[in-house]
């Protein structure tokens, strides 16, 4: 593999990593330890998180020369839709689950491509491909199992944000032709509005002035700097790169995250955990790497 090829999948680790900076940085403000309050509702992290990243990215473009796009084309529209739908459910999870597990959930989109292949494009799942999808499932029933006894909505939110998140990812490979950081600015515009509505028709529980805490300050801008740099990194993969191939980088996601969050929240990882999660990322990656896997994300 040559230099230019390998660069779409070193931007994607290095978004992967990004990424998994912002998910840690949003339990550490959501999570409730030991029956505490949480620093801030997640509607307020995500309005921050999407914000954030459309002013960072307009100074981006802006520093750039890039000219921003708005109206046109048509799969612009379709990609930040999808991916505003899917923060809004990622950032509920994480006010009801660890990170990694919505991490983990959230990188199940490769089976709901597959799953929802028959009846979209005709294509019936080999025995192969279902055996892979029983696998996968099989690992989210055991990452999840005591959320879901508990009733916690942030499982089902976090599969929701896994759905809308393979559309977004499927409708950036048409957009090769724009530059990554107006893709960037139209997304965050649109989540900025998405977010500010659930924000508004949504109960929260803490105040919106903790967002003036030094602390609760610090890691929302961490949060906007982490997540600008993650979705300029995804774009240029996802731009740039085969779209099954750089999503099978993007799955590092969950191990920078696990680690992470062993080591931030001093959180221990059980067997259980890491068999359902081994069980999540073996059939996603090899969902991603068939040899029809290109042709079916370019549909």
């Amino acid at each position: 593999m040559n230099q230019s090829d390998a660069r779409p999948y070193v931007w994607m680790l290095c978004g992967s990593f990004s990424f998994a900076v912002m998910a840690v940085l949003a339990e550490d403000l959501t999570r409730t330890p030991s029956g505490a309050v949480p620093l801030c509702d997640w509607q307020t992290v995500a309005v921050f998180r999407a914000a954030l990243v459309a002013v960072f990215g307009a100074v981006l473009a802006w520093h750039a020369g890039v000219s921003l796009v708005w109206l046109r084309p048509w799969r612009l529209w379709v990609r930040s839709i999808a991916g505003s739908c899917s923060m809004v459910c990622a950032f509920y999870a994480f006010g009801n689950l660890h990170a990694e597990d919505v991490v983990t959930l959230s990188n199940t989109f490769p089976l709901w491509v597959a799953i929802l292949s028959w009846p979209l494009y005709g294509q019936a799942p080999g025995w192969k491909m279902v055996f892979a999808i029983l696998v996968g499932i099989t690992g989210v029933v055991l990452v999840e199992q005591p959320h879901i006894e508990a009733g916690k909505w942030g499982v089902f939110a976090a599969l929701a944000a896994a759905l809308f998140s393979a559309v977004a990812m499927l409708g950036l490979h048409r957009l090769h032709d724009i530059d990554p950081r107006a893709v960037v600015v139209h997304f965050s515009a649109v989540a900025t509005v998405f977010c500010a509505t659930a924000f508004l028709s949504t109960t929260r529980t803490q105040p919106l002035e903790r967002v003036t805490e030094t602390g609760v300050l610090f890691r929302l801008l961490g949060i906007g700097v982490s997540a600008t740099i993650g979705q300029v990194f995804l774009t240029l993969a996802f731009g740039r790169g085969a779209p099954a191939k750089v999503s099978v980088v993007g799955l590092t996601q969950i191990v920078f995250v696990m680690v992470m969050c062993a080591l931030a929240f001093d959180r221990s990882v059980n067997a259980t955990a890491i068999m359902g999660t081994a069980l999540v990322i073996a059939p996603t990656a090899w969902l991603l790497t068939r040899s029809n896997a290109t042709s079916d994300v370019k549909k």
